[in-house]
């Protein structure tokens, strides 16, 4: 009898496995992707050295070597080496449960030149530079992804999880077409955000079941600066209807109408922009290309080297323990909004 990688999708199966480990939803699609395009490596005869067309299952440790040597030139040297450590992941994991007989990317792994950067030097973006690159987004849901990203340096997760009650805006006109704020951590916060901690991948949290997770280790209070009002207010002005009945802050405006904006759709604005200003490039690491990640680093830079307050800027973050954040709460509209206000930077 064959075992279950024999009959079905190898690659299917093991990325089925990751999401029952928890495995966060980018993750998965960079799994996909990589292995993937191993696959269809394999599947072709004229390009392994085995001249025939392979699975997964049936490749050995000549034909892993064979398809790194492929990437070589087209990607930077730690891409290479992130891609040949997903195929090795994969290879262990499948080994591990007893659906494969052996790991060939193991000795290939241990003898590539290639390694991983851990800690990559970023692109460096002034602020001038970025507020010309804000310039230059003119729908107002995109400029609104964009400006809530970089002032707020929010995960991306994060950003899709936000809901019309965890946003406070002192607006009349908004308030009066909008049922806003309505989080009890905004009260008496006007122009503000809350960023929850509990959000998950595939749970329920506000009557929606999320796709993706917010990964703060406590539920923090952003503000909420004139500049990121005035995009908010705009977004607000053309939002379609939500299809749920958590009433998601950013809805697709495109095949997708009315739904929940989606991770993926928020790195496809900030690719397709930063492609247009040369900095994106397929294949560019960390260290090249402008994402949604990158914006946090800018928001963290910045912001840290005006205020030269790491604790606030943490706060922010989301990253700080529980005696800190509540530090900081108590001491919310004292300190945290004055210090941001002051010292955030302008992008319009």
């Amino acid at each position: 009898m064959n075992s279950v990688a024999e009959s079905t999708d190898s690659v299917a199966y093991f990325l089925e496995d990751q999401t029952y480990h928890g495995k966060a939803e980018r993750t998965q699609e960079a799994y996909d992707r990589v292995l993937r395009r191993f696959e269809a490596f394999l599947a072709d005869p004229e390009r392994g050295p085995s001249g025939q067309s392979l699975t997964p299952k049936s490749a050995g440790r000549r034909e892993c070597m064979a398809w790194v040597h492929s990437l070589r030139g087209e990607l930077a040297p730690s891409t290479v080496a992130s891609y040949a450590s997903y195929v090795h992941r994969f290879y262990a994991y499948m080994t591990q449960v007893g659906e494969f007989d052996a790991n060939p990317m193991a000795l290939v792994v241990e003898e590539m030149d290639e390694s991983i950067d851990k800690d990559p030097t970023r692109r460096e973006l002034s602020v001038a530079q970025m507020r010309d690159f804000v310039a230059d987004i003119g729908h107002p849901l995109e400029r609104a992804l964009v400006v809530t990203l970089l002032k707020t340096g929010m995960r991306v997760g994060e950003l899709c999880n936000l809901d019309l009650r965890d946003l406070a805006l002192d607006s009349p006109d908004v308030r009066a077409a909008y049922d806003l704020g309505g989080q009890v951590q905004l009260d008496g916060r006007p122009d503000s955000l809350y960023v929850a901690s509990e959000p998950a991948r595939s749970e329920v949290y506000n009557g929606e079941a999320r796709t993706e997770s917010n990964k703060r280790k406590r539920s923090t209070v952003v503000p909420v600066d004139d500049e990121l009002a005035q995009v908010l207010t705009a977004w607000l002005a053309i939002r379609p209807d939500a299809i749920s009945p958590a009433e998601p802050l950013f809805t697709s405006t495109s095949d997708e109408w009315g739904r929940r904006i989606t991770a993926q759709g928020v790195r496809n604005v900030v690719e397709r922009h930063a492609r247009e200003q040369g900095w994106y490039r397929t294949g560019g690491g960390a260290a090249e290309n402008v994402t949604p990640h990158y914006f946090r680093h800018f928001f963290t830079t910045h912001l840290r080297d005006r205020t030269g307050d790491r604790g606030i800027v943490k706060y922010l973050r989301g990253d700080v323990a529980s005696d800190i954040v509540d530090t900081y709460t108590h001491n919310w509209g004292g300190r945290v909004r004055d210090v941001y206000e002051a010292n955030v930077y302008s992008l319009l």
